[in-house]
């Protein structure tokens, strides 16, 4: 069975708009419920796909990096400024939530954002190293890859994913240090039952932000794992980011008013 990746997309709503950035070894199915999702509560919507991902795992070791993935992140941001969208928010899940962190930290004209099942605090407590060659086996199993070919991969693979995820792991510390940088509301979102990092991340994130005065929209899901947009928590965190979006636009109108 061949796989089909998700391309990026684009959702066409009002003149609020969100940004939304998938996970590491993901693509825009991701966060595509949520797209159409927040669709239907009148934003437009944008999901980029991250430099090498969507389809062979090696591309994303090949092909992308930190720097190429801020610059999607940047032109996202871009595309939509372009585009007369000056009511912007930006969220991101897993690595997409490190992405949009970085944006919020640099560009003051986002009006906030947040994170879903993002380690900002804790990257270095990941399973990445041990999910991404799994992950990259059932690609290739569903892919019916010769096995000869599949040894090759996997061995490049072994060699290359340690480099890429130390870079991944120096941006994340650098976010981390640039957090006082960080003003507008911010939503955090973390599942209790996280098979990926730390699930006590997503708390310890908010304290950091509190104690800095920043506001901080916080969500715990007891019984929810890494994937927050797919997963049993999709709906109740679908509520929660409209009724983040809906306070957050609120005030943005009402401050422009004055």
């Amino acid at each position: 069975m061949k796989t089909y990746p998700g391309e990026p997309f684009y959702f066409n709503g009002g003149r609020p708009a969100v940004i939304l950035l998938h996970a590491y070894s993901g693509n825009s199915n991701d966060v595509r419920m949520l797209g159409r999702a927040l669709q239907k509560h009148g934003y437009t919507v944008y999901a980029p796909v991250f430099t090498g991902h969507g389809g062979d795992p090696c591309r994303i070791l090949s092909d992308g990096n930190p720097d190429a993935w801020w610059e999607d992140t940047q032109l996202a941001i871009r595309r939509l400024h372009d585009s007369g969208h000056d009511q912007l928010a930006i969220f991101g899940l897993s690595l997409g939530g490190l992405f949009a962190t970085r944006a919020l930290e640099n560009d003051q004209q986002l009006r906030g954002g947040g994170v879903f099942a993002s380690p900002i605090t804790s990257w270095g407590r990941s399973n990445v190293p041990e999910y991404f060659p799994r992950l990259a086996m059932n690609y290739y199993h569903r892919e019916q890859t010769p096995a000869a070919t599949v040894a090759a991969k996997m061995a490049w693979i072994k060699d290359h994913l340690p480099a890429q995820l130390a870079a991944i792991q120096a941006m994340t510390k650098q976010l981390d240090a640039n957090l006082d940088r960080l003003h507008q509301p911010f939503f955090i979102a973390q599942g209790g039952h996280d098979e990926m990092i730390d699930s006590d991340s997503g708390a310890q994130l908010a304290q950091r932000l509190r104690d800095q005065g920043t506001p901080v929209d916080y969500h715990f899901y007891p019984n929810a794992t890494h994937l927050l947009t797919v997963n049993t928590a999709h709906r109740q965190l679908f509520n929660d980011v409209n009724d983040y979006l809906q306070k957050l636009f609120e005030v943005s109108d009402d401050n422009e008013n004055k």
